[in-house]
């Protein structure tokens, strides 16, 4: 079978595949450090992400994995480190809150000690674990999934799926970031959206500060504004004033795929072939990943539901 998307959520898919004894191959036009999963901050949390009720099943099935694999860092990319989503209160979110160990309201908003991912190094591990099971990952430019050989394809193509599918329902959402060198701070902090999709938000990662951010709808710019960046930059220094004399390292932007809701579906090709949807993850690929590897996997044996 053939995984159609390197990102996060195509190799978490093709990892839990291998695994179960299926031969893989990922197909993707990017990889590593080239794709939208590894501009993201990474930090656990269903963001910008529909329908709530399997976000949460997907959510926490994922952090029950993250949280083991937050026991060698370094090897994959994964930590729990403490923060706070300010404004947040547990009355806003989901039943899947009560189930995230630790999290508890504060006077400044919701405190958690949550994983916090470093994607170059985890997509790197990802990738690993895949060639460990057999598996294989090619640079392929997929133009039509029906012309991809192989009996079963998974499609995990994120914003590509807009075009690919066609599905004009994904759609991008443009998220900005500025690296900056850490002036010590070792706790992550999110604040709620204000107009336009600006909101202010810092993660502790070891190659410098992470700061953001935005979420541009329709937007499609991959270049970075100046203009944005002071103003994500002045919006951080104003809850950690270091932030303001902090040396600039690196602009990022990444496309994120939102949709009205998740496509995770079994489907036939018109060749007979079996095509398993797993995209439109919005800014939660890294949080439902493993989740929805799960689910896409069991549609390949079982298929669409009664």
């Amino acid at each position: 079978m053939i995984v159609v998307g390197g990102g996060v959520v195509g190799l978490t898919t093709a990892v839990v595949l291998a695994e179960s004894g299926r031969r893989v191959r990922v197909w993707a036009r990017e990889t590593g450090g080239r794709t939208t999963s590894a501009v993201a901050g990474a930090l656990w949390w269903p963001y910008r992400i529909e329908p709530e009720a399997l976000v949460g099943e997907w959510s926490l099935a994922s952090l029950v994995v993250y949280e083991a694999l937050a026991a060698r860092p370094e090897e994959t990319g994964v930590r729990l480190v403490e923060g706070v989503h300010d404004g947040l209160r547990l009355d806003g979110l989901g039943a899947w809150a009560a189930e995230v160990p630790g999290l508890a309201e504060t006077g400044e908003g919701l405190a958690a000690r949550l994983p916090l991912i470093d994607m170059p190094v985890h997509l790197g591990w990802l990738r690993a674990r895949l060639e460990r099971a057999g598996g294989t990952v090619e640079e392929r430019v997929v133009t039509a999934l029906g012309e991809v050989p192989a009996p079963v394809v998974v499609n995990c193509t994120g914003l590509g799926a807009r075009s690919l599918v066609p599905d004009p329902a994904v759609r991008p959402v443009r998220g900005q970031l500025v690296v900056v060198e850490n002036p010590g701070i070792t706790t992550w902090y999110t604040s709620d959206e204000v107009a336009g999709g600006a909101s202010a938000y810092f993660f502790p990662q070891p190659g410098g500060l992470l700061l953001g951010g935005t979420a541009e709808e329709d937007a499609w710019s991959l270049e970075p504004d100046p203009e944005i960046a002071a103003g994500i930059v002045a919006r951080c220094a104003a809850v950690r004033p270091e932030i303001a004399g902090a040396r600039v390292l690196a602009h990022r932007v990444g496309l994120r795929p939102y949709r009205s809701a998740v496509r995770l579906e079994h489907g036939l090709r018109p060749d007979g072939g079996v095509l398993i949807h797993n995209y439109g993850h919005g800014g939660a690929g890294v949080t439902v990943a493993w989740g929805c590897a799960r689910e896409a996997a069991g549609l390949v044996d079982t298929g669409p539901a009664a």
